[in-house]
């Protein structure tokens, strides 16, 4: 088996009887034993039961049953998803020995899809920490340099895929943690419309900016998990993953381009790759058009402050009880909460509306809208003033504080080697649109399939 094969690609396998669910997890589980203590994607390999419902699966495909869209398709799951009998350690050690009593949503919807659960990948303490050295688990490393940060809070979901330890992998995103690790490791990361993916069994950082989100190594792929996800009682929608090569010609695309050349300047191997990317889809026939919105900081600052306080409510009791157990990065973050006000809160929720509103004025002119991931390369990551510098420089933040999907696709590469990416926003529930630039984008570039010389192993 080759361990870059999509979901796409096993599925194909599967239906010729070429390859079947037993081989591929077996590989998968080789996989990670021989090469993820270079990554530390994973906290948890959950090989028994990974093998148990290969099994399964394969059983399945030999008496002509279909398990759903993910049938027999590995995924790895960040460790803030509850699956029952495993221990949700949300990366720390307030959370050691907490052990699931039923499955998120999210995780009943994988299961009823078909797909085949790994066990648990790292993250950043409670999805707002950062890569933290003073935890019982290290932080999760980038396949395509391990001095390098992965991006996070979802870490360990971008380096499995990056690394060829699973074709799909979950994440959530409250301040763009599936988008940041997507540009980090060169993947796909959805954040989808708010909503559209159950929260239930997810353990909260910020109840109206939490989004469930999946990832993978192609569009497609995305697109797949995504409907797997949504096809659900407890979804509003259900998403149905279609055929991506329609191409783009006549869509218009608005281009926003302040954020990344005034708001927060980014490294101009970042704004070359966007402006290179915006020739490829004029190339392709799409027509652009220059929007602007609000500033960053302008959507930053209620964002900031909606976080912090529905952090500290969640976070509350145990940053009083067991202020020690929690990693210096994290507790930092969460502790701010503690001085706002109902006031700060409501007024922030307030100018929420108002964004809200400016982005759906635009996307009433356009299909899309293409805009900047982050402003830089991933930094070395036991530098903490430049993981803390570059936190901020992005153009993720807007997309959780509206709730407008989101989709990260990588675009290039810096001179280091280093991933580089760009984001496509659209309506509400209209992830199909986005899918369709990004995949006619990513079958326009070769991006997507290259992979880390290291990973070849």
């Amino acid at each position: 088996m080759n361990a870059w094969m999509t979901a796409a690609q096993l599925r194909d396998a599967y239906a010729k009887k070429t390859l079947s669910p037993v081989e591929v997890v077996r590989a998968q589980l080789d996989r990670i034993e021989k090469i993820d203590s270079r990554y530390n994607a994973f906290l948890h390999v959950d090989a028994d039961n990974a093998l148990k419902a290969a099994r399964q699966a394969e059983q399945a495909l030999l008496s002509g049953k279909s398990l759903g869209p993910l049938h027999g398709v590995p995924v790895g799951i960040k460790d803030i998803i509850d699956i029952a009998g495993q221990t949700t350690t949300c990366h720390s050690k307030v959370m050691q020995g907490t052990v699931a009593t039923q499955d998120a949503d999210c995780i009943t919807a994988l299961r009823q899809g078909g797909a085949i659960l790994m066990g648990k990948l790292a993250l950043h303490e409670f999805a707002i920490g950062g890569p933290s050295f003073d935890l019982p688990y290290p932080p999760a490393r980038n396949p395509w340099n391990t001095n390098h940060h992965p991006g996070g809070s979802s870490s360990g979901s971008g380096a499995a895929l990056a690394a060829g330890l699973v074709p799909l992998a979950l994440g959530t995103d409250t301040g763009g943690s599936v988008r940041h690790p997507a540009a980090a490791c060169g993947v796909v990361g959805l954040k989808p419309t708010y909503d559209l993916v159950s929260r239930r069994g997810v353990y909260p950082l910020s109840f109206s900016l939490d989004h469930v989100g999946p990832m993978a190594r192609t569009v497609l792929d995305t697109s797949l998990l995504l409907e797997a996800l949504t096809a659900t009682s407890t979804s509003p929608r259900a998403f149905k993953a279609g055929p991506l090569d329609r191409g783009i010609a006549g869509l218009r695309i608005g281009v926003i381009r302040h954020f990344h050349l005034e708001d927060e300047v980014a490294e101009p191997e970042m704004a070359a790759a966007f402006e290179e990317a915006c020739r490829v889809f004029e190339g392709l026939g799409a027509q652009l058009v220059d929007i602007r919105l609000p500033s960053l900081q302008e959507f930053s600052a209620p964002q900031k402050i909606i976080l912090m306080a529905e952090g500290w409510a969640v976070h509350a009791k145990s940053l009083r009880a067991r202020p020690g157990d929690f990693a210096e990065m994290s507790r930092r973050k969460l502790l701010c909460g503690a001085f706002l006000s109902a006031g700060d809160y409501v007024q922030a929720m307030q100018c929420r509306e108002a964004l809200m509103d400016s982005v759906d004025q635009v996307l009433q002119q356009v299909d899309v809208l293409v805009v900047a991931n982050s402003m830089d390369p991933a930094c070395v990551i036991n530098d903490l003033p430049e993981v803390v510098r570059t936190y901020t420089r992005q153009a993720r933040v807007p997309f959780n504080l509206t709730g407008h999907p989101a989709l990260a696709v990588p675009n290039g590469f810096s001179k280091a080697g280093l991933p580089l990416s760009m984001q496509i926003v659209g309506r509400y529930y209209d992830e199909a649109s986005i899918f369709r630039v990004g995949a006619a984008y990513e079958q326009a570039t070769a991006w997507h399939g290259m992979h880390p010389a290291a990973c070849s192993a």
